[in-house]
């Protein structure tokens, strides 16, 4: 009974020293695999780059060894999925009619703008009458002012390059005029522009002497005919504005207010002769 129990003592006794070696040894465990850990780092790290590639596997074509891609990095092709969001079109019809709507106004401003128009020309009459008589070769010598009223429709301004004029007595040339270089319409602007013509009356009308020189008559009207050119010219052409008109003038004496019976401004001419008075 004795040795039964020293046995029990013995082993009661080994048990706390074979727990206390066990704890021992798992700690030793513990710090020789933190420090192989640390080790395999350092290993790691001075280990060059090495790819295993299988019979399925494919090398990288950009890394050269270095398991880093280095370089030629906008080269690079990313293959995005087709149900990616960023691939879906965001409000695409909606600025696509916004940009037809812009262009379509600008378009239509710009012609609205620039597309030239005519300008308006508009004969304003005689307005001075300046009478001589040449007794010695019986002739009749005038001066008439007359008064056209030009009219710029347009964005931009127009130069009027010269202003012609012709006065016919009886189908007869009497008189011609022509100026250039007249003045520059601003853009939506109208303007007075006033011209003479010398007017001759003899040799092919003696009797016109005698009539305009007549006592016994106050008023001594006749009718000439006036065709009248405009010449303007702007960014883009030039143009051309003809008038013709019929006028009433006293060829007795010096007259500043005329009365104008009637006027055309019609082409072609009227095949209208007109009468002495």
């Amino acid at each position: 009974m004795g040795m039964r129990w020293s046995r029990s003592d013995s082993s009661l006794s080994l048990l706390p020293e074979r727990k206390n070696n066990a704890r021992s040894g798992e700690q030793n465990d513990s710090d020789n695999d933190s420090l192989d850990g640390m080790s395999r780092r350092e290993d790691i790290a001075q280990f060059p780059y090495v790819e295993f590639t299988g019979r399925d596997s494919i090398t990288c074509p950009t890394c050269q060894g270095t398991g880093r891609i280095s370089y030629q990095v906008n080269e690079l092709v990313a293959l995005i999925p087709y149900s990616d969001q960023r691939l879906q079109p965001q409000r695409t019809k909606l600025y696509v009619v916004l940009s037809i709507t812009l262009c379509l106004l600008a378009s239509s401003l710009g012609a609205f703008f620039l597309f030239p128009r005519s300008v308006v020309v508009i004969d304003d009459g005689v307005h001075t009458v300046t009478v001589q008589f040449d007794t010695t070769n019986q002739r009749v010598l005038m001066n008439m002012t007359s008064t056209l009223n030009l009219s710029n429709p347009n964005f931009f301004s127009v130069w009027v390059d010269s202003v012609s004029c012709q006065v016919f007595y009886m189908k007869s040339v009497i008189g011609s005029q022509q100026q250039h270089n007249i003045t520059t319409l601003l853009p939506l602007s109208d303007i007075q522009v006033n011209y003479t013509v010398s007017v001759e009356i003899g040799s092919s009308a003696p009797y016109v002497y005698a009539f305009c020189t007549m006592t016994s008559i106050k008023v001594h009207n006749i009718v000439v005919l006036m065709q009248t050119t405009v010449k303007t010219a702007n960014m883009v052409h030039t143009t051309m504005n003809s008038l013709e008109a019929y006028r009433y003038i006293d060829c007795g004496s010096n007259t500043t207010d005329v009365q104008q019976h009637f006027t055309s401004t019609l082409s072609p001419v009227l095949s209208v002769s007109p009468p002495l008075l």
